[in-house]
């Protein structure tokens, strides 16, 4: 009885404290454990599995805004997802003079708030099975489930699978993804 107790209090402690049942205690992405309290950049240029995305975020003239207040959720690119790009075009959007179109593609994998797996199964639930999600850019994402998997359908059909789930930041969530999402 006292322990059944102990883990309705711990779990009310942890639910009120935006600590989901579904999210692992420090996951480790890119071979680096992420923080919670550590905020999306500074868990970011830990992975190595995101070296590219960190890379677009400091060309893009993104860091400081990963690293506000929030709460953001990104759909963090892995370098496979980069690299599934057609040849070029990463060295291409990193040029000075692409900065523009690079924000923008960035921006697009960013959404106002902090949005769990939780949060997003129960907007598809609502959807009647899926949730458009506006993103900082201002476009749209639309979610859904698909196997037991979230996937995410970008405006011009290109799809991501989210791969490791609720990676819970000081300044929101991080979502990893295995592709690179783009807007219209």
């Amino acid at each position: 009885m006292k322990k059944n107790i102990l883990t309705l209090l711990l779990a009310l402690t942890f639910s009120s404290m935006g600590v989901h049942a579904n999210a692992q205690k420090d996951p480790m992405v890119g071979g680096a454990a992420m923080y919670p309290t550590k905020n999306i950049v500074e868990n970011a240029v830990n992975s190595k599995d995101h070296t590219t995305l960190v890379a677009a975020v400091k060309a893009a003239g993104l860091v400081d805004t990963l690293e506000g207040p929030g709460p953001l959720t990104v759909f963090a690119p892995t370098n496979e997802a980069f690299a599934a790009l057609p040849a070029g075009t990463v060295d291409t959007l990193l040029k000075p003079e692409n900065k523009p179109t690079l924000v923008k593609i960035l921006t697009y994998h960013v959404v106002p708030g902090k949005l769990t797996t939780r949060d997003l199964k129960k907007m598809i639930r609502q959807g009647g099975g899926k949730a458009e999600l506006k993103t900082v850019q201002g476009g749209t994402l639309t979610v859904s489930m698909k196997d037991g998997k979230y996937m995410l359908t970008d405006e011009k059909g290109g799809m991501a699978t989210i791969t490791i789930p609720n990676v819970i930041q000081s300044n929101g969530v991080i979502q990893v993804i295995n592709a690179v999402l783009m807007p219209n």
